[in-house]
Order: structure tokens, then C-alpha cells, then sequence
């Protein structure tokens, strides 16, 4: 059993293929969040950029941990960046569960040029405490690779120093 929970929502997989191989890297539980929303398609990409600059947070699917998320001794939370704003079903998962992650950290995919470093500080008002690690990841850019992998020493480090 893993002491990392690593937790995702992905539109267009991005943010699933990231999660996946920080989680295998971490030996880490892996779960999609999901709010059921068909999000496909042009129309799809439209309402996901409307429900983030609305703060819309619709209820989530239902979803399995191993055990409860305060047990874990780090939860990463996976998101792309809407609008400048974290995804829905993530937004939605922080306003329900958030005050019970004591230790967190965020994985961020983003299109552009900008690391979306206001986004940390977004996701922060819904949790206990601040973040301990955070990434902002351009899939198929020169860096991901290695700001990918820079964040998986830094995570192994963390988790060392307990």
C-alpha cells in the first residue's frame, strides 16, 4: 500500500499521461476524479474555460481511495489550467475534501508559456495547509521531461525527510 495518493482530473489527457508517470516514478496510488460533464470536443474545451472562470463546482462521481485521505502521507493533486484557474471537478474536490490534506502538492498542465504560479495560491484557499511541492508542466515541450522528473527527486526527498 502506497503512502501517496496521487489525484487527477484530465479533459484531453494531459494531465492523466503526467499523472500516470509521476505516480509509477512514486510507486503511488493513482485515482481519477471525474464530475461527469461531457467535456469533448470544441464545446467541450468552451464550457471547461466557462466553468473555471465561473468557479462553477459540480458534484463529483463517486471515487475509491485505499484509505482515508488524511492517512496518506502526501497527496498530489493533478490539474490542466482552465482559464487561469485549476479544473472544476478539481476545484470541486478542495471545496469538499480539501481541509483534510495536511501535506499537498500540485501538478499542473498548462498550453501556454506561463508556469500559472497564481494557481497554487488558488487551490491553497481550500486546504489546511499550503502546498509543499508544486510543478507547472507544458506537455510536449523541450522541459517537460526533465521539470517532470525534477519534481519526482524533489517529492522522493521530501517524503526522506518525513
Amino acid at each position: 500500500m502506497s503512502d501517496v495518493l496521487c489525484l487527477y482530473y484530465s479533459r484531453s489527457g494531459n494531465t492523466q499521461n503526467a499523472m500516470e508517470e509521476i505516480a509509477s516514478a512514486l510507486g503511488a496510488e493513482l485515482v481519477r476524479l471525474d464530475d461527469g460533464r461531457d467535456r469533448s470536443g470544441w464545446r467541450g474545451w468552451l464550457r471547461a474555460g466557462m466553468d473555471a472562470m465561473r468557479r462553477q463546482t459540480p458534484a463529483l462521481q463517486p471515487y475509491e481511495t485505499e484509505r482515508p485521505l488524511e492517512e496518506y502521507s502526501l497527496v498530489l493533486l493533478g490539474t490542466p489550467v482552465w482559464a487561469g484557474r485549476c479544473a472544476a471537478p478539481i476545484r470541486g474536490f478542495l471545496k469538499e475534501q480539501g481541509r483534510r490534506l495536511k501535506r499537498v502538492g500540485y501538478v499542473l498542465t498548462r498550453a501556454g508559456e506561463g508556469k500559472c504560479e497564481e494557481v497554487y495560491a488558488q487551490m491553497d484557499r481550500y486546504t489546511a495547509e499550503k502546498h509543499d511541492l508544486c510543478v507547472s508542466l507544458r506537455p510536449d515541450s523541450v522541459g517537460y521531461v526533465f521539470w517532470r522528473d525534477q519534481f519526482v527527486q524533489e517529492t522522493l526527498r521530501y517524503l526522506e525527510r518525513g
